[in-house]
């Protein structure tokens, strides 16, 4: 690959780094693996933020079998909702059609999406970011930008560092050097703010996981977090 200008260069680090397609259809083909978020619920701290900000018109990156999107649906919102596997597109489409909600759904790498610049109120990220290489932050801010209204919420799930899950705390370097993310990079509230610098943050928390109700899901050793556009 001859390295031309930033997009390749991003690309070729990818290739180095980023689980390919395969490594996720492989991931979501077998439906009764015992993973803690192939369920029915949605994220507990998308429930209280669907009620406070109150969104029209949501993105949804990273919808595995779609049980986020479909809430966000039932509660009235237009969803489009984007996945890499097409495993869990397909998952996330019989779910959809047994709740009777109607969802857009995109199999598609999210730094190739072209949605002819629609602006969403809202985008929600739930364990897309972790799995994210160094070099990929960039592309990501510029993709909330591009996507998110101003005014507009974004929300993040991700890995806590060194957690039960994950959530690696190696240096970025180390990640090039090892030319792995092993499984998947872990945060902390200060490098959330560090890299959403230039958005309002909201909210940076403990996802919780005690004490909810049987129609919400949260997981320990995962930092939640939500950000307006400004």
């Amino acid at each position: 690959m001859l390295v031309k200008n930033n997009e390749d260069l991003y690309e070729l680090l990818d290739s180095l780094l980023r689980e390919p397609k395969e490594f996720w259809d492989t991931f979501y083909q077998d439906k009764e693996r015992n993973i803690p978020f192939f369920c029915d619920q949605p994220d507990e701290h998308l429930v209280k933020y669907i009620e406070m900000i109150k969104p029209r018109n949501v993105l949804e990156i990273g919808c595995g079998n779609g049980r986020n999107a479909i809430y966000l649906a039932q509660k009235g919102c237009t969803v489009t909702a984007v996945d890499i596997s097409q495993e869990a597109i397909d998952w996330a489409k019989e779910q959809a059609d047994e709740h009777h909600v109607t969802i857009q759904f995109i199999c598609e790498n999210l730094f190739n999406l072209d949605l002819e610049s629609q602006q969403f109120d809202y985008i929600y990220d739930s364990g897309c970011f972790h799995h994210l290489a160094p070099h990929r932050r960039v592309s990501y801010i510029q993709f909330i930008n591009k996507y998110l209204k101003n005014n507009g919420y974004f929300s993040i799930s991700a890995f806590r560092e060194n957690g039960k899950y994950g959530g690696s705390a190696l240096s970025d370097k180390q990640y090039y050097i090892d030319l792995s993310l092993h499984g998947g990079l872990g945060y902390s509230k200060e490098k959330l703010q560090i890299i959403f610098s230039d958005f309002q943050e909201i909210e940076i928390r403990d996802m919780q996981h005690d004490n909810l109700s049987k129609s919400e899901f949260g997981l320990e050793d995962f930092i939640v977090c939500l950000f307006r556009k400004i």
